[in-house]
């Protein structure tokens, strides 16, 4: 029997630190969940920014955020919304905003930095949540992170075991891909900017590959693909509040990434015993 596994990112193999700036009430929000903030509204849309953090802080703080994305061709990937949105809309949005500015994204990277100099900053991603019916940017937002304690042991052991990993996340390919590299997974079974929805077409993508697919997230944005996943995972391990609707979609609850190969040997001797069904 194959099984493969599917990692998201922020949360569950990266302990990461969030922050975010309420443009509106000019406030800084700290250790925040940028899903959760954006799944609090349907017209909200979490954007994902294709640019460098030095280039930001090199930038004028009084410019015009949608100025400074036109200026320097910044692209742009939907990562999370409560439905579904046309990039042309959100394009729209994005580069035509004239309430945001530069120095509300600056904050976010100098928090990030704070609190992150001490450590190895794996990925580091800096992003919007625009609301649609506002309109405009609402939030700017930043996320940097390194890889849990055991989290590449836990990759490892799972190529030992046969099982390939995967990794479906929000986060930019390219921070995605050098994570990818460090932990030991292929670059080809790394997939960026994935939206919700995006999450549960590749997990039932995988599914048409291997016999079982196994979906370990850590957030709301990750519950499309728990209920696709042959067996859905939730890990506590960045954070134990969560939504009650996590709880009762997944199989499994762990509190530490490295439970995620115990689990598949469970799967693996389960399924293979004579009368046993593939669900533990």
């Amino acid at each position: 029997m194959s099984v493969a596994v599917v990692f998201d990112s922020a949360g569950t193999l990266l302990r990461t630190y969030r922050v975010a700036r309420d443009i509106l009430h000019d406030e800084m929000l700290t250790e925040v969940e940028t899903t959760t903030i954006t799944f609090g509204s349907d017209a909200r849309v979490l954007v994902v920014l294709h640019l460098h953090s030095r280039d930001v802080m090199e930038a004028p703080e009084d410019q015009c955020l949608s100025r400074f994305f036109l200026e320097q061709s910044v692209g742009f990937g939907v990562a999370c919304s409560r439905r579904v949105i046309p990039a042309e809309e959100v394009g729209n949005l994005l580069y035509n905003d004239e309430r945001a500015r530069i120095g509300d994204l600056q904050a976010c990277i100098r928090q990030v930095w704070s609190c992150c100099k001490r450590e190895s900053i794996v990925t580091m991603n800096s992003g919007v949540i625009l609301n649609m019916d506002i309109p405009g940017i609402e939030f700017t937002v930043t996320t940097g992170g390194r890889p849990f304690e055991g989290a590449k042991e836990t990759i490892t052991e799972l190529h030992r075991m046969g099982v390939p990993a995967y990794i479906a996340s929000g986060d930019r390919v390219a921070k995605l891909e050098r994570m990818g590299d460090y932990l030991g997974i292929p670059r080809e079974r790394v997939y960026g900017v994935a939206t919700p929805s995006m999450k549960a077409r590749i997990v039932e993508d995988l599914k048409e590959q291997y016999d079982n697919v196994v979906m370990v997230g850590d957030a709301i944005n990750d519950l499309n693909a728990f209920r696709k996943a042959d067996l859905a995972v939730l890990t506590e391990q960045q954070s134990d509040r969560k939504p009650a609707v996590l709880y009762a979609s997944v199989d499994r609850v762990i509190h530490n990434v490295s439970e995620v190969p115990g689990i598949v040997a469970e799967l693996l001797t389960d399924t293979a015993a004579p009368g046993k069904s593939a669900t533990i």
